[in-house]
């Protein structure tokens, strides 16, 4: 175990799927955490065997649009990420998508870029439909890449995107946008696996200390 899993690994915490992590992505009405609602989440499998990078799994993936019926969309927001007014109201019931998601994901961590944000929403809008919270553990990759490639500065997931010569299909679309995460775990594997951080808890323990050092600063 490495110095920074030994320092932040101890407190207790779920447990977690060690071979199946879930990277997502979600889109929304606006970027108000406490106001706007969720709209749609696309999700993908890493499959993880000791010793070896994780594999990206097409076909274990998860993408659905939530059924949103309010005529105040903006429009801006729209052309943002695409899903009309029209196919917001075609979208699946909140609460059958919601439990269908917590199904698939099962006890696997939860990994995003600035994960707070997709965290909040996904709990807000399970809250509000079925009444829970989804206890699975989640990791924000943005203080992982911060951490393990220091000199590259990069703040934004296409500051990331652009220093490893990742290409996203569809920026803001939120499949797109998954993929590309997931591809950046996998161009940050060979560092983490450096620096002995080549786990969930290893990275998650790398997370937290880079946020300890932002704050400190």
């Amino acid at each position: 175990m490495s110095l920074l899993a030994r320092w932040f690994g101890a407190a207790k915490a779920p447990p977690v799927d060690t071979r199946r992590w879930v990277v997502l992505d979600v889109e929304t009405t606006g970027l108000d955490m406490r106001h706007d609602q969720l709209l749609a989440i696309a999700a993908v499998a890493l499959h993880v065997d000791e010793g070896h990078a994780p594999r990206v799994v097409l076909a274990d993936s998860f993408e659905a649009v939530l059924q949103h019926q309010s005529r105040s969309t903006d429009k801006d927001n729209i052309l943002l990420h695409g899903i009309g007014v029209g196919a917001q109201r075609a979208g699946a019931p909140p609460r059958e998508v919601l439990q269908a998601f917590e199904q698939w994901v099962g006890a696997s961590p939860l990994i995003a870029f600035h994960a707070a944000f997709d965290q909040t929403m996904i709990g807000r809008a399970m809250q509000q439909a079925c009444g829970r919270r989804l206890a699975n553990r989640w990791l924000d990759l943005a203080p992982v890449a911060s951490g393990l490639h220091p000199a590259a500065g990069g703040r934004a997931l296409d500051d990331w995107l652009a220093h490893f010569g990742i290409e996203c299909a569809v920026r803001h679309q939120a499949a797109a946008d998954t993929l590309a995460t997931a591809e950046l775990l996998l161009r940050l594997w060979p560092a983490a696996r450096a620096q002995r951080c080549d786990s969930f808890e290893g990275l998650d323990a790398l997370a937290r200390h880079q946020r300890w050092l932002s704050r400190d600063g």
